[in-house]
């Protein structure tokens, strides 16, 4: 384990960096490099604090880089109680990121891929708390990081003191196709909602759809802009401020430098290519997913140019993201790949660590009626149902929701 202490105005930084097994089945094979930053309060770093693990979401994000912002965060808030390990996903940020995978086969390619789902990540997690001495610590998972936290309780409930969810309680039993049928639905209604604030909007994106359609538009990194790929800007759509960064993006000139630049830095694929090829397993609780999203596809969206597609993976960005390109046949395989099961919902019932979720009520990622059937499968989880927030509640109001949850944790809500 290598260590390195660094200290800044508002937080003191201890960067890890922890060997563990591509595959945790075969501990002596192939090793990984996973990155963790612990973060303190300065006048709080010789404490004798509770540990409490920030699971990013995505798949494929890192751990966010701590700044000192005007509004407080939830990470100040959570330093008032907490020492914070801000861990970087395998495959992510400084954890041996995932890129091009050169010099592997589609198949090898694939093999490997399997290995960075939500449980690898918890062997992770439990291998980093006994190396640091660590009895039980407490979770906080956003979106994706709420359903590794699921998985945390139903695989290895013994490591921890406290579950916090925000936007990330999965579906437990649901095949994936009841997911993205589920998610089209709000994604249609957050279309309405944006042209009811924005109606002039609808004709400037049927504008800019048509001169996508007759011209030769490129991106700053040379792929060429099509309908559908513009379409799927509607990923912006789930987040507290995203109609205003959808109109302010819609209403630049079409094709210039601000228009392509903003087009392309608003999808995560090319920074982040794991995202693509596992989003959907996510949501495979033992099954193939088989491009779910893509078979599920709305009519109401394919024949209405003017609706935006979310965080929805789709067979054909592997040919239209030259980022991903590389990545084509592995993706191919994992459609086809039967995952095993995450969660263990016996185990959920029976649980005895004390958790609550921030639920979205309008949350366009994660279904909230299938996460209030998971809270409720949960034994013991405190839920908060609110409409006050979007999903990136965490993110938008960070100390609010976290002091709720808490409060919840803690009996006093």
């Amino acid at each position: 384990m290598r260590v390195a202490t660094h200290r800044a105005p508002n937080f003191v930084f201890v960067e890890h960096e922890f060997e563990v097994p591509l595959d945790h089945a075969a501990p002596d094979g192939e090793q990984l490099t996973v990155f963790a930053r612990e973060v303190a309060a300065p006048r709080r770093y010789e404490d004798e604090l509770p540990w409490l693990v920030f699971l990013q979401g995505g798949p494929g994000h890192e751990s966010p880089r701590p700044l000192k912002l005007i509004e407080k965060t939830w990470l100040e808030r959570a330093l008032e109680d907490y020492r914070v390990l801000l861990l970087d996903q395998r495959g992510t940020g400084r954890s041996t990121p995932v890129g091009e995978m050169v010099g592997m086969t589609s198949e090898e390619q694939a093999d490997y891929l399997t290995h960075f789902r939500a449980d690898s990540i918890v062997r992770d997690a439990e291998l980093i708390r006994r190396e640091l001495g660590v009895e039980r610590w407490s979770v906080l998972g956003q979106s994706f990081g709420g359903f590794c936290a699921v998985t945390y309780l139903s695989q290895a409930p013994e490591g921890l003191a406290e579950a916090f969810f925000t936007g990330g309680l999965p579906p437990l039993e649901r095949h994936p196709d009841e997911v993205y049928s589920a998610t089209y639905q709000r994604l249609v209604a957050k279309n309405r909602a944006y042209y009811e604030r924005y109606p002039e909007d609808r004709d400037r994106v049927l504008a800019i759809l048509e001169r996508i359609e007759a011209e030769d538009v490129r991106l700053p990194g040379g792929d060429r802009l099509t309908q559908r790929r513009f379409r799927q800007l509607g990923q912006l759509l789930g987040a507290s401020d995203g109609f205003e960064r959808l109109h302010y993006l819609v209403e630049l000139p079409f094709g210039s430098p601000a228009f392509l630049h903003d087009v392309e830095a608003a999808y995560p694929f090319a920074r982040n290519p794991l995202y693509a090829v596992i989003h959907e397993s996510s949501y495979a609780p033992g099954v193939a997913t088989r491009w779910s999203a893509e078979r599920t596809y709305p009519d109401e969206v394919r024949d209405d140019l003017t609706l935006f597609t979310g965080e929805h993976v789709y067979p054909w960005m592997l040919e239209e993201y030259r980022a991903i390109r590389p990545l084509a046949g592995a993706a191919e395989i994992l459609a086809e790949h039967a995952w095993p099961q995450l969660y263990d919902v016996q185990q959920l019932q029976e649980n005895d660590v004390p958790a609550a979720a921030a639920i979205y009520a309008e949350d366009m990622y994660v279904e909230r009626t299938f996460s209030e059937e998971t809270a409720a499968a949960i034994r013991g989880l405190r839920p908060w149902v609110t409409n006050e927030h979007e999903h990136d509640g965490l993110r938008a109001d960070g100390a609010r929701v976290l002091s709720r949850l808490l409060d919840l944790v803690q009996g006093r809500a």
